[in-house]
């Protein structure tokens, strides 16, 4: 199992956290949802990074916390090898959302990485019942990667 974690330049001035931590956590989460053999790229970026990949790719010009790149389907699909695709994840969103939720940056990062590999695999939030189910999921993941 490879996990690649992308961090943004040092010369910016952004939110501190585990980084060893959110890579082992990756790690257990896709041991957990029986993906121990797959690949997965996670980028943490600053916020205007990610309101560009929002803006491209949803036709939302704001910034996110998390947004998923799913190489399980569509074009080149067959191509993907093991990589599951990319989490990128808005670090300063999710250190404004850690500070309201009253949690640490970190577990905020692992839960938005919990997030991003579900949407990886296919799951959803759109309808009352998906959105139950999921977030059924993501506790039960978040209990199995906390440690």
């Amino acid at each position: 199992m490879t996990v690649r974690l992308t961090l943004p330049p040092k010369s910016r001035q952004l939110p501190r956290f585990e980084s060893r931590l959110l890579r082992s956590r990756a790690t257990r989460a896709l041991r957990e949802l029986d993906h121990a053999a797959s690949e997965l790229s996670i980028a943490i970026v600053p916020d205007d990074e990610i309101a560009a990949l929002n803006t491209e790719h949803r036709g939302k010009p704001s910034a996110t916390d998390v947004l998923s790149f799913s190489l399980l389907e569509g074009e080149h699909c067959e191509r993907r090898g093991k990589l599951l695709g990319d989490v990128v994840i808005g670090i300063e969103t999710a250190a404004r959302q850690a500070r309201a939720a009253r949690r640490g940056l970190d577990e905020e990062l692992a839960r938005l990485l919990i997030h991003g590999i579900l949407h990886l695999l296919g799951w959803d939030h759109e309808e009352p019942a998906e959105a139950r189910r999921m977030r059924a999921e993501e506790r039960r993941l978040w209990r199995a990667i906390r440690r």
